[in-house]
């Protein structure tokens, strides 16, 4: 269990009660209404129970119908045909730092997973001089079981030295349309961004990156794409999007390729970005639509807003979802939906014309929302920290 959450705001436990709003100068935002959804009925219905400190959840498009669901321990489960196995997928507790928001916290099938059979996590570990590192790791498939990883094939890609917190680690990891895989890295944690990392292009802190896991570059592991924004300079070159706090989770629509992502506020303000080539998304001169360092009257040339923010009244901690393109809840279809850790709430977000957004409230689940999750059919689940996966549902 955490002792301080997984997407920690400010030096706030996530299990507290919700702090108050309070005010802070800057560009307001646009009305984004919190109503009630017409889709009163929606509900969750329990998948999944037994597990353990669930973080993620997903499902390759191998045709087996297997869910995996990442613990943050460092283990990996399957789900299928209605049976969470016994033994662990993956078992990498012995590498793995498990402490606050650190642990084993995203999971990604590389786009040729059905034939190459190779996948890659993300996790955090305490090196042998007793700092912390982000690693993410390339595995394979056992050849002798489909429902087992081979342990030693381990291949390290991507270290990152952190900072001696144990929060805004980040966690997710993506593959785009493009086949590159994308990172997401908080600014290695405390609050306030005291190491300066989010305005700072010459660190991997607070950034999205964009790697290319089947070439190389010189003295890497990985190779960079030609487009990324600082490949030719000004900035590191792994580097796709930057100014975030903690993009705990991103996801692409599967329809537009858009990249959504949910970056966890500090004190007051939550928010939702669409993550673009080489775009500054404010952190940590801006919280929110709202001015963070110094607290009005910042700067806010070359920085791009939030499409939706909410305050510390609704929740404490955004955790970013997936846009709908399932076929058993017809109104939702399109819609991004994500939720709040804190506070248990899940909403969805409608483009009503380009660039304008609504937030409408969907329900109020009482979980302890760590992640979504989507099916290779675009239905949603909700993993509940707790234990248990749940589906979205219309009865």
């Amino acid at each position: 269990m955490f002792s301080g959450g997984i997407a920690k705001s400010a030096a706030r436990c996530l299990f507290v009660a919700l702090i108050a709003l309070c005010g802070c100068g800057g560009v307001s935002a646009p009305t984004q209404p919190s109503s009630q959804s017409p889709l009163t009925n929606l509900s969750l219905t329990t998948m999944i129970t037994g597990l353990n400190a669930p973080v993620y959840l997903l499902q390759p498009n191998d045709g087996s119908g297997r869910f995996f669901i990442v613990e943050q321990a460092g283990t990996v489960r399957v789900f299928q045909n209605g049976t969470l196995s016994s033994t662990p997928f993956l078992d990498i507790r012995s590498k793995v730092t498990m402490n606050d928001e650190m642990g084993l916290l995203g999971m990604a099938f590389h786009p040729n997973f059905s034939q190459n059979h190779l996948f890659y996590v993300h996790y955090d570990r305490t090196t042998a001089g007793g700092s912390f590192q982000s690693v993410i790791a390339q595995y394979s498939v056992s050849a002798s079981d489909p429902n087992q990883a081979d342990p030693a094939s381990e291949h390290i890609v991507l270290t990152v030295d952190q900072p001696p917190f144990a929060n805004h680690k980040g966690g997710q990891i993506a593959f785009g349309p493009d086949g590159f895989l994308y990172i997401g890295l908080g600014d290695g944690g405390s609050e306030g961004d005291p190491m300066g990392n989010g305005q700072n292009p010459q660190t991997l802190l607070a950034k999205i990156l964009r790697i290319d896991v089947n070439t190389t570059s010189a003295g890497k592991q990985y190779g960079i794409p030609a487009d990324n924004p600082f490949a030719a300079g000004s900035g590191l070159p792994e580097t796709w999007a930057w100014g975030l706090r903690n993009p705990f989770r991103f996801s692409f629509d599967s329809s537009t390729g858009r990249l959504f992502a949910g970056d966890v506020g500090q004190n007051h303000f939550e928010e939702i970005d669409i993550i673009q080539r080489g775009n500054n998304y404010g952190w940590n001169t801006m919280e929110g639509f709202h001015c963070f360092n110094p607290p009005s009257g910042c700067d806010q040339t070359g920085l791009t807003l939030p499409i939706a923010e909410y305050d510390h009244s609704e929740g404490n901690a955004v955790i970013g979802g997936y846009v709908y393109h399932g076929t058993k809840i017809p109104a939702l279809q399109g819609a991004y939906v994500f939720g709040d850790n804190g506070s248990g709430k899940i909403w969805e977000l409608q483009e009503t014309s380009p660039g304008t957004w609504t937030r409408t409230l969907l329900m109020s689940s009482g979980k302890t929302i760590s992640s979504f999750g989507q099916d290779q059919g675009g239905e949603l689940y909700v993993v509940d920290l707790s234990g248990t996966v749940s589906s979205i549902v219309q009865p």
